[in-house]
Order: structure tokens, then sequence, then C-alpha cells
């Protein structure tokens, strides 16, 4: 199929659902203009203090970093924290979120992201399963207890030239220990995970309603694969959309190239002119 064809084809799918799951990686939020920490490079380039030590993403999403070096982790989490709050999701969301209100079942968002961009463009918290957790929430290290609260209070502020926070590192309410982001970290035994559990089962209760679902994919890479096998286990009306990782067995759905932005904007150009061009 050209370009082309599989707009249109998408667009159908879209014009024929009762209920659309949208699934997304980092790639969803770089036309918002976050960064998506593609290789060891792009990490680098987004965290250049960090390339002078050849510090990878894998090994500063580590919980051990917050025991190791408390200051720099927070300086990482710290910096991030602050970049997602001021990031404003791009239209792609509003594309999506009209998309899903026309639909009888209506949207849930699967996302292995921790930015909050989907709340923040509109989607309604419990329609929203965060596989790996939120950066807009704490918990403690340790954790003494299985609870996490709002990081809302929370401002850090983060030496630029050293990467390191320095103002005070953000506390448990409970014991006193320092708090982490509620976010699943590699090789970690420590994550709080009942908020995301508690927004996948709403997902899963909500998953065998629509009888003519359509899976829109979002710039979920094969690196970290648990996007896309959500996905293709809910084809097979899946449109991946992805700049260089778009390919996809077709009897799960069509893989377009391109940024989402670029595409969720050409396909809904057909949805609402079903005859243009």
């Amino acid at each position: 199929m050209t370009f082309d064809e599989k707009i249109e084809q998408a667009a159908q799918w879209v014009r024929e659902a009762d209920g659309l799951l949208i699934t997304a990686g980092a790639g969803m939020g770089v036309d918002s203009g976050l960064p998506d920490f593609r290789g060891p490079e792009g990490f680098w380039r987004a965290y250049p203090v960090l390339a002078h030590e050849k510090l990878s993403f894998e090994e500063m999403a580590n919980p051990s970093q917050f025991s190791s070096d408390p200051t720099r982790a927070w300086g990482f989490y710290g910096h991030r924290l602050g970049l997602y709050r001021e990031t404003l999701p791009h239209e792609g969301f509003a594309i999506l979120r009209r998309w899903g209100q026309q639909m009888e079942q209506g949207a849930f968002v699967f996302t292995s992201n921790v930015d909050g961009q989907f709340q923040k463009g509109g989607f309604p918290p419990p329609r929203v399963a965060e596989v790996h957790g939120t950066i807009h929430a704490l918990q403690c290290a340790l954790p003494c207890q299985q609870t996490a609260w709002p990081a809302d209070a929370f401002v850090p502020q983060v030496d630029p030239n050293m990467g390191r926070l320095t103002n005070e590192l953000p506390r448990c309410p409970h014991c006193g220990r320092m708090a982490r982001p509620n976010i699943l970290m590699f090789w970690d035994s420590a994550w709080v995970e009942k908020y995301s559990e508690v927004q996948l089962s709403r997902l899963n209760a909500w998953l065998p309603a629509p009888t003519r679902k359509v899976v829109v994919e979002l710039g979920a890479g094969k690196a970290l694969p648990t996007v896309r096998r959500f996905s293709e286990r809910n084809g097979p009306r899946v449109i991946r959309i992805n700049p260089r990782e778009e390919a996809i067995d077709p009897k799960f759905g069509i893989g377009i190239a391109g940024g989402a932005l670029e595409v969720l904007a050409a396909i809904d150009a057909k949805v609402k002119s079903p005859d243009l061009g």
C-alpha cells in the first residue's frame, strides 16, 4: 500500500470504530519538543553533562542511583519533572481526543510514558493507564509503605552544568527517608505499582466494550516492546505510526512511517472529508 492508501484505510477504520484504544511510547512527545532518548547518542544530546561520564539512560533510570548519588539522580529526574510540567501537548492529542469523543465507547490510553501529557491534553485520568507509572507522583525510596502522593509541592532546582539537584531532596512524609518518582525503573524491586494496577484494571474492564475497536499506536519502538505487543494483542485494526519502526504484520494492522502529529493530521483530514483528493 502507498502512503496515501494507508492514510485512507486508517481514516476508514476511525470513521467506522465505536471505540478508540490509544497506545503510546516516547515518540508521541517528540512533536511537543520532548526528547525520546533514542540510543545512547540521543540520550547524551538531551543530557550532555552525562555524556562526559558515559552514563546511559539505563544507568540513570535505576533505583540504585538514588542510594549511590541522590543529588545526581534527582538532577536527572528533577529536570525531567520540570520539563514535563512546562511542555504543552501538541495538536495530535486534541485530534485523538476528538475522535474518541465521537465514538460510542470513547477512548482509552495505554502508555509507557511517565510525562502526564495525555492528562494535560484533556484526557480524563480514569481513561489513562500508565504502565510504567508517573513522574508526577512520589513514593518512599525504600519504600516504607505501599503508597504514593502528588509531586506538586516539590519544585526541583537543578544546576544545568553539573546536572545535580541544588535544593532539598524530597522526603517521605511517613518515615522521613528520601522520596523518588513513582516510576518503574530498570532493575526496580521498590516501585509501588498499585496505582498503575488500578489503571490497568479499568482498561481491562473497558476493552471488551467496543465491538469495532481501532488501535492507534504512536511512537512505540522495538527496544522496549511493551506497547507494540499490547497493540497487536488488540488488533486487527492497529494503525502503527512511527518514523522508522512502522513495520507490522498485516494480520494486526497497517504501519505508517512518519511523526505522530504529521500522520494524525493527515488521517484527520480524511476522517473529516472522506472524498478529499
